[in-house]
């Protein structure tokens, strides 16, 4: 019988990572070996997974030894020099950080959008998007296959765990410090009590701060940008038009978005409601008249991303706008890239299959191994040879 595939979880210890180990207690068990892995600092503590206690490994290259597939969700400087590392193990590596994500080498894939992108990893790499694109990538996606997408305006209320622990821990402290107060009422008084804004631009608790990522061109954050890029990448249409205006409000975990999408034929709520109401990792929720639509707090711990308040636009017969919620440690990270790692688990047992059949048939399996993983040749690999890879917003952050 055909081995299970191994893997390696590359920052287990973060506040994405045990989302992800979660999620391997709960998903079919299609994996054999687990390793778990974080930072030095980390190393030697425990963490469950499957029902069982494992010793988290500090980092290095022997960890890759025997490993098929590697989830990295480390800060984007981590994975772009370790990425390269382990694809030169023959390691398939999907990378949750910025670092590869705009490289033409490297397919950026949602399961439920792009998922024979998955095969094009000439690099040995597959990304996995930031969380605000992963919020409305799947929605959008199906409406685009319907009608044909032009244009997006987005705008963006991003949690404060898209900053990992230290968002959550910073605005914890900030509630604290206003609680049972009357600050919020004059101009600054919020400044005045929180000195420190943590991670954030500006104080968060009591507030709403239009700043994510940091400063590009043009008065652009990169997380805007991000948004830009990734859904022209993922979609296939490179001149697609897009805007948007990323906000942090002061909600633990959960991203929403408003989203005007303008397509290149006429729309209706009712056809796009059927059209959401079966798109893949989409959860249709919305009834106004009933006080049915999504709130981040509603979505937090859920698989899909939930849509409400759709409506075509008062003077557009081509346009929609929607609001979408998906929580940014589990939808907008831990579970795309575990889905991503699944289909590369098929691909290897499928390989498998071949190898076997053509073994038993005494026919040599052209450019598989014994255990039915395809070996990648990558260029440029170790540490040098990632240099020059692209970058994206908030590092190994959930966004």
């Amino acid at each position: 019988m055909t081995r299970r595939p191994n893997l390696a979880v590359v920052g287990a210890t973060g506040a994405v990572g045990e989302v992800l180990l979660g999620l391997l207690s709960l998903r079919q068990d299609i994996w054999g070996e687990i390793r778990l892995a974080a930072s030095p600092r980390s190393a030697g503590r425990k963490a469950v997974v499957r029902g069982e206690s494992v010793e988290v490994l500090p980092l290095s290259e022997e960890l890759f030894d025997g490993v098929d597939v590697a989830l990295f969700d480390v800060p984007e400087q981590i994975a772009a020099r370790w990425a390269p590392i382990a694809a030169a193990k023959g390691v398939v590596v999907v990378d949750n950080s910025g670092a590869f994500r705009l490289d033409d080498a490297v397919p950026l894939v949602v399961p439920e959008v792009n998922a024979a992108a998955v095969r094009m990893r000439s690099r040995g790499i597959v990304a996995s998007p930031d969380s605000t694109t992963l919020t409305m990538i799947a929605a959008i996606g199906a409406l685009h296959a319907e009608y044909g997408l032009e244009s997006l305006v987005v705008a963006s209320y991003q949690a404060a765990s898209g900053l990992g622990r230290d968002g959550t821990d910073a605005l914890r402290a900030q509630l604290a410090q206003v609680a049972g107060t009357e600050v919020g009422e004059q101009t600054g008084d919020l400044r005045a009590v929180i000195a420190d804004h943590g991670p954030f631009a500006a104080p968060l608790a009591l507030n709403a701060v239009p700043w994510a990522g940091v400063l590009t061109d043009g008065g652009w954050s990169s997380e805007e940008r991000t948004v830009r890029d990734e859904s022209r990448k993922i979609l296939g249409l490179p001149g697609l038009k897009v805007s948007a205006t990323c906000v942090r409000i002061p909600v633990v975990r959960t991203h929403a978005l408003a989203v005007h999408a303008v397509f290149e034929r006429e729309v209706t709520q009712e056809h796009a409601h059927e059209i959401l109401r079966d798109a893949p990792g989409v959860l249709l929720y919305d009834d106004p008249a009933a006080g049915e639509f999504p709130t981040p707090n509603d979505v937090v711990g859920t698989d899909p991303v939930w849509v409400g308040r759709l409506r075509r636009a008062l003077d557009d017969p081509n346009a929609l706008d929607v609001f979408l919620c998906g929580d940014n440690l589990r939808r907008g990270a831990a579970l795309n890239a575990l889905q991503i790692a699944e289909l590369v688990a098929r691909e290897i047992a499928d390989r498998a299959t071949a190898a076997d059949d053509a073994e038993a048939n005494g026919v040599e399996a052209n450019g598989v191994e014994a255990n039915g993983v395809e070996r990648f040749r990558v260029e440029g690999s170790g540490a040098a040879g990632a240099e020059g890879a692209g970058t994206g917003a908030d590092g190994g952050a959930a966004g």
